[in-house]
């Protein structure tokens, strides 16, 4: 009995202690949601699915079934107005702090870092910035044509087999190959030769892309058990991105070191750029691997993704195909070689590309924090707010572009309106995608080839889907039969 009751002597002197402290931890937490809460009531949007979630019941709800979350941000968008503008254009709004630490680390894994991406102190940012921009000075971009027209010759050999074969093409999985392996050789002198040799990497990237976007928008995905051997899967996936990278990085400093030949690629160039910087540290290393990792990732899935949407949207519209196809042959005619002057000519096919990324913009959006009060069409938001902007809305809205889900290349015409401040697929500011003249180069190299070599039909019943893996791909992979041009016959049909 003693004992017994020195048992209830000692619980209620801790335990009940501890469930006050509780009471009252919970009752600070609710009247902070509930501050934050009315902070932000007066913006209008959808009423909150929970007190404690916000709005994540709906989004998460919105990607089962590998559903396209940004068709419910259009939907709400629809229903209770865009409210944002033009903070993309100045630096003083720093990059969103959730969403970018979220992507600093993976499920405990350094991914992103604090790369160009992800760094959210100008100052950082801007050292990385001006470290990076003479590998992507107009001058070097001309110099990688020669590998642009090598590598996307061995996908139309690969094309030209499964013509001869009538084997059905996975277009989305083929220029993924290709774009892979262009930044591989471009950026870190590596060739990769994915369309005849297996690899991790596209199964790393696309490991790590998934587990992003469960990292971000589903607070307790870590916390589920059944969850646990796929986060392993993620983990594995980022550190086989960043060895690799580390791998790269030390063998091509060292062989700058004993004098030897290196590639003049963008690698090298970027550590010569970083050695003039008056002081490099520790940091400044692991930063050099951040943006590795960023460029393996950016660097190839964005443009593959955009010239995967492009085929399928040119299988959906032939009198569009056919327009295309005339440019290229008056432009390139039979010649193998594509030159950088070849491509400002290509004007047709470039309204083509942009308004791709028009209906479907790879990188869907970009988010940025407030660090003021400021008044948006009338309408006050605090200090503190997160700003989210999404080219996949603006891109199809009526209010910007008329019959927006129809694909109209004219939309882009030299002569047409510019759509300013509602089509921003590499985002606006001086944080807009680096890469960008990059990709679009190597986008019209490829499909330049494309429609040179190639007719191709889309195979029937497939889904027109888009899949929302953080960024946007076509659902179906984009399966073609594919057939060699008959130049013959089309001038007898002319």
């Amino acid at each position: 009995m003693a004992v017994f009751h020195f048992i209830l002597s000692w619980a209620s002197q801790i335990l009940i202690p501890l469930l006050v402290l509780a009471f009252f931890a919970f009752l600070g937490l609710c009247l902070y949601i509930k501050h934050i809460h009315d902070k932000y009531d007066h913006i209008p949007g959808p009423p909150r699915d929970s007190f404690f979630l916000g709005h994540s019941p709906s989004m998460l709800e919105a990607m089962k079934g590998d559903g396209n979350v940004h068709d419910k941000f259009k939907e709400w968008t629809d229903t209770y107005g865009p409210v944002c503008r033009e903070v993309l254009m100045s630096p003083k709004y720093p990059k969103d702090r959730f969403l970018y630490k979220r992507l600093f680390y993976l499920f405990d894994q350094r991914f992103l870092g604090n790369g160009l991406v992800t760094a959210q102190d100008h100052e950082v940012w801007y050292k990385q910035r001006r470290i990076m921009d003479p590998a992507f000075s107009s001058l070097y971009l001309r110099g990688l044509m020669g590998t642009f027209n090598e590598r996307a010759e061995k996908l139309m050999t690969k094309l030209a087999e499964m013509a001869d074969n009538r084997t059905e093409a996975n277009m989305l999985h083929l220029v993924n190959c290709v774009t892979l392996d262009v930044i591989a050789k471009v950026a870190f002198g590596v060739d990769l030769d994915l369309l005849q040799n297996s690899s991790p990497f596209p199964k790393a990237i696309e490991t790590c892309l998934k587990g992003m976007v469960y990292y971000i928008r589903d607070t307790f995905f870590a916390y589920k058990p059944k969850n646990r051997p796929f986060i392993n899967e993620v983990r594995e996936a980022c550190r086989l991105l960043r060895s690799t990278g580390a791998k790269w990085i030390n063998e091509r400093k060292t062989a700058l070191r004993n004098g030897d030949d290196v590639p003049k690629d963008i690698l090298t160039r970027i550590i010569k750029t970083a050695g003039k910087e008056e002081s490099t540290s520790q940091e400044d290393e692991e930063f050099m691997l951040d943006n590795f990792v960023t460029f393996f990732i950016a660097g190839q899935e964005t443009t593959a993704n955009q010239l995967a949407f492009c085929i399928m949207e040119l299988g959906r519209n032939p009198d569009i195909l056919e327009k295309a196809k005339k440019e290229v042959d008056e432009v390139i005619g039979m010649k193998q070689e594509i030159s950088y002057d070849d491509l400002g000519k290509l004007v047709y096919l470039s309204q083509v590309l942009k308004e791709t990324l028009r209906i479907y913009p790879t990188a869907p959006g970009t988010s940025r924090d407030l660090l003021q009060n400021i008044v948006i069409d009338g309408i006050h938001v605090p200090a503190g707010a997160t700003i989210v902007f999404s080219s996949y809305i603006t891109g199809r809205m009526e209010k910007f572009f008329k019959d927006p889900l129809k694909f109209d290349p004219d939309r882009f015409h030299p002569d047409a309106p510019k759509p300013y401040y509602c089509y921003y697929p590499f985002a606006l500011g001086p944080r807009a995608c680096l890469g960008q003249n990059f990709a679009q180069m190597e986008a019209k190299v490829v499909m330049a080839k494309l429609l040179q070599r190639f007719n191709f039909n889309l195979t029937p019943g497939q889904s027109f889907d888009i899949l929302d893996c953080g960024t946007l791909r076509p659902k179906s992979g984009v399966l073609c039969s594919i057939r060699h041009r008959d130049y013959k016959k089309e001038k007898k049909e002319q």
